[in-house]
C-alpha cells in the first residue's frame, strides 16, 4: 500500500536506440500496467523525454518494462526529481 507521501515525480531523458523502436508504446503500456502517471515524447535530437509519477517501485518497474522492448537500447538516462502534479490522471504520449 502507498500513500500520497511516497509519490514522487521524475523527469527522465533517455538516450540510445530509443526512437522508431516502439519506445513510447512500451512506456505507455508499462506505465499503465504499473499505475504510474505522466507522459512521454520524442525529442528532435533523437532522445526521448518522460515525466513519470508514482512510487519508486512503480517508476522502476515502468523503466524495466520499457527495457523489455525488442529493439530498444537505453545507453544512458538523465534523471531528476521534480514537483508532483496532484491533478494528473493517467499516462499519455505527447506529440510536440
Amino acid at each position: 500500500m502507498f500513500t500520497k507521501r511516497n509519490i514522487i515525480r521524475k523527469y527522465i531523458r533517455f538516450y540510445g536506440s530509443v526512437q522508431a523502436v516502439g519506445f513510447r508504446y512500451y512506456a505507455k503500456s508499462a506505465a499503465d500496467l504499473c499505475s504510474a502517471t505522466g507522459w512521454v515524447r520524442n525529442e528532435y535530437d533523437g532522445s526521448v523525454t518522460m515525466e513519470i509519477q508514482g512510487t519508486e517501485r512503480q517508476i522502476a518497474d515502468t523503466i524495466e518494462g520499457i527495457q523489455r522492448g525488442r529493439y530498444i537500447r537505453i545507453d544512458y538516462m538523465e534523471e531528476k526529481t521534480i514537483d508532483v502534479d496532484p491533478d494528473e490522471r493517467g499516462f499519455r504520449v505527447r506529440y510536440h
